[in-house]
């Protein structure tokens, strides 16, 4: 079995498939409004749209005769959390190292300091 964070990655490597969920951010939609702009069948959105709904990032209500589909935005922070716990591991290294740099830079700057005092 895959994690939901594992079944979020994949679905969202398709390029169609974030379109889909930009173009979701900002309002619910059909599956006739979020296939019009693309030269594929209504079935193709449909398939991608059953991907991101296995992935838990769309679902679908029911309103009369309309079936809109609606952003879950909450998946996107399970991944916004992920991707944050990692970029700050990867600033504290970072800024280890810069300290690290420069107390290097620091004790060597009286070594240079004298050889340019000798060749004066």
């Amino acid at each position: 079995m895959t994690d939901q964070l594992s079944k979020v990655f994949q679905a969202l490597a398709d390029p169609t498939r974030r379109d889909l969920v930009a173009r979701l951010s900002a309002r619910d939609a059909t599956v006739g409004d979020l296939a019009a702009p693309y030269d594929v069948s209504l079935q193709a959105v449909s398939k991608h749209l059953k991907v991101l709904e296995e992935a838990g990032l769309v679902s679908r209500t029911r309103e009369a005769q309309r079936r809109p589909v609606h952003l879950e935005a909450e998946v996107l922070d399970l991944m916004t959390k992920w991707i944050e716990r990692y970029r700050q591991e990867a600033e504290e290294r970072f800024s280890r190292l810069d300290g690290l740099l420069a107390e290097l830079e620091a004790a060597d700057a009286p070594s240079r300091d004298q050889h340019r005092g000798e060749s004066a």
